[in-house]
């Protein structure tokens, strides 16, 4: 096979570090090359919708890290979807650790507007243990069982010390705080608490420099340029996959045959599996014949895959400030420190607290994102979209302690439910570490067997050793892959 100069090449799945691959083969002079898709349209994770007039991401919605560096950066200037001050190299040259500042309006869950200046003591507090996790890397000797507890006690510790001469009802709304921007950074981790996150695997993650900016036109315009840049019938649309045979199962000339729900049967020397975590997680026992190895299977259930799900509401006029960016809202009434509802079904609407402002694609369009994750999250689309509306209105009114505000409409993500993604990005769950990360990549059949070597190969974000869970991530790893195949040949 190695002497053959054009091998037959299957990628599954036409979301971006699929394409990325087809792109880099196809570039290379590779004429065999076909997507299999599930769905109707490219893209995957990365959707783009509109709610009245405005642009919303259903999807991936940030370059992580704009600078040269990243290659979703380059991409997107060379297509010339960057906003402007994208482009400035101050910009780009911003260590903002993935988490710029925003600038925010509080309000408390008595209806009162809280002033910023009074909360930036909770901010602080919060960014510094943050800060101090990201750099924890001794997972050996440790008392912390997870990035949750890390965070909990530091914030109970410190606070005892820090807000001694403050009175109790200041302390415990500093301690809300806390606890709203908690909740707030487990959407980051589409995780449903922090409790899941592993001390040492969050330090795996690594950021690169730049202030995160969005596409304004859209993330499904890089799509269609990359697209473009494709043989048009380089896709088969809905054409799920039933099982990857490898290992020369099926006795035939090609090392892999790929079997699709529709009976057709595809002879390939290599596929590259792109699918999301989830849906591994879910269907591996089916789609792969052999079984994937016990480690590689092992990494598949060690890594972490949750839900961060996005309410995209549109208000006739604004109740937050003209410079408002992120809106966080505080629970009085939660005493301790927590990322958790009691209740999921009854109190599932206490995980959102929070909302970024969207830039108004046009003038009189004033839509906010909610962010909720976790079990919160799934179980909020199980609901029909008029409950979630009202759920929805009433935290505003109690919010804001005006109860004439009314969304005018409102638009949900459903990530969960959604039977080819089955959550929305990974996360180092406990117990996972960088091996987990090199599993999740290495090519079938493992090494020792070079008679017919890189018959199935995998990429995606959940396969990235230190972006995982980004769109720049993906495309490396799609590349990554590509570039495998090439170097073979």
């Amino acid at each position: 096979m190695s002497t053959s100069e054009d091998p037959e090449i299957v990628i599954i799945g036409c979301g971006v570090s699929g394409i990325a691959a087809a792109h880099r083969l196809v570039k290379a002079g590779y004429r065999h090359v076909r997507i299999l898709e599930a769905t109707g349209r490219s893209g995957g994770r990365i959707k783009t919708a509109a709610l009245g007039n405005t642009i919303t991401e259903i999807g991936a919605a940030y370059i992580h890290g704009p600078s040269e560096k990243n290659p979703l950066f380059c991409l997107a200037r060379d297509y010339g979807l960057l906003p402007p001050e994208a482009l400035n190299p101050e910009n780009q040259a911003v260590d903002v650790d993935e988490d710029p500042p925003l600038v925010p309006n509080w309000f408390s869950s008595s209806g009162q507007r809280l002033s910023a200046e009074s909360m930036e003591p909770a901010e602080e507090l919060f960014r510094e243990i943050l800060d101090n996790a990201s750099k924890f890397q001794n997972p050996q000797n440790t008392s912390w069982k997870s990035l949750g507890h890390f965070m909990r006690t530091k914030a109970q510790n410190q606070a005892a010390e820090r807000w001694k001469d403050e009175d109790e009802t200041t302390r415990q709304l500093l301690l809300s705080a806390f606890s709203t921007m908690l909740k707030f950074e487990c959407c980051g981790s589409a995780t449903h608490s922090m409790d899941d996150i592993d001390l040492a695997g969050f330090s795996m993650f690594e950021s690169l420099r730049g202030v995160d900016c969005t596409l304004p036109r859209g993330f499904e315009r890089l799509i269609e340029n990359l697209m473009s840049e494709l043989p048009s019938d380089l896709v088969t649309y809905n054409c799920p996959v039933r099982c990857v045979h490898w290992s020369n199962t099926e006795g035939g000339l090609s090392p892999v045959t790929v079997e699709c729900e529709n009976g057709e049967r595809i002879a390939a020397d290599h596929v590259i599996v792109t699918v999301p975590l989830g849906y591994l997680k879910k269907h591996h026992s089916t789609l792969f014949h052999p079984p994937l190895p016990a480690h590689k299977l092992k990494s598949i259930e060690t890594l972490g895959f949750g839900t961060c799900d996005k309410i995209f509401v549109e208000f006739e006029s604004p109740w937050w400030d003209a410079d408002c960016e992120i809106i966080y809202l505080v629970w009085e009434d939660e005493a301790t420190v927590s990322d958790q509802v009691s209740d999921v079904s009854k109190s599932w609407i206490r995980k959102l607290v929070t909302f970024t402002v969207h830039k108004p694609s046009e003038k009189g369009s004033h839509v906010l994102c909610g962010w909720i994750c976790g079990h919160e999250a799934e179980y909020m689309e199980t609901l029909p979209e008029e409950k979630v509306r009202e759920s929805i209105t009433k935290l505003v009114r109690t919010f804001t302690g005006n109860s004439a505000i009314t969304p005018k409409r409102i638009l949900c993500s459903r990530w969960f439910t959604d039977p080819w993604t089955y959550g929305s990005y990974c996360h180092p769950a406990i117990g996972c570490t960088a091996e987990d990360l090199k599993n999740m990549m290495e090519p079938l059949p493992s090494q020792e067997t070079l008679s017919q070597p890189l018959q199935v190969l995998f990429a995606g974000e959940a396969t990235h050793p230190y972006f995982y869970s980004t769109v720049h991530g993906a495309i490396l790893t799609g590349w990554r892959e590509a570039d495998r195949l090439i170097t073979h040949y």
